[in-house]
């Protein structure tokens, strides 16, 4: 497991234990980072976090869809959120990481910029997706507010949706 993962995995462990409010009335994400915006997604929808590795084009596929790796026999589509979300293109850094998540039978990996930490957020604080994300209200599961931070939650299901 990797350092970064390692963290993620004992800070939620450090949460879990202090956390006053009980089970059914939280919701344990996963955050990261693309482009400057924050999002999360449920912990239990993540198979694992990977370090970039090589990965094969794939024709005819959009250019969010950066091909196909092979991941322990199987063979993943390679999704990049900065492209899907809109965001300029960047280049590998030391922190870019494909998480690959997993929702029934669906499997895809995601590039994200950074992972950041496991966080627990109270239901209470979550709000629907706002109007003005008509278009991409699907995709958004809703708006956490914890702290200071404002934390788009992403659902699974429609970013495994093949739609290419």
């Amino acid at each position: 497991m990797s350092g970064k993962l390692q963290e993620v995995v004992q800070k939620q462990r450090e949460q879990q234990n202090v956390s006053p409010v009980s089970d059914d009335e939280v919701l344990q994400l996963v955050s990261f980072v693309v482009g400057e915006e924050e999002f999360a997604i449920p912990i239990l929808t993540i198979q694992e976090i990977i370090k970039p590795i090589e990965h094969t084009r794939v024709p005819r596929t959009p250019p969010f869809v950066l091909g196909v790796f092979n991941l322990r026999g199987s063979v993943i589509p390679l999704i990049d959120l900065r492209l899907k979300f809109g965001v300029t293109a960047k280049g590998k850094t030391e922190d870019t990481r494909y998480i690959v998540l997993k929702d029934g039978v669906e499997t895809a990996g995601f590039v994200i910029d950074r992972l950041n930490q496991a966080i627990r957020i109270n239901k209470q604080k979550i709000d629907p997706a706002p109007e003005a994300t008509a278009q991409d209200k699907s995709l958004i599961e809703g708006v956490g507010k914890q702290d200071d931070r404002i934390i788009t939650i992403l659902r699974v299901s429609k970013l495994l949706e093949r739609d290419f």
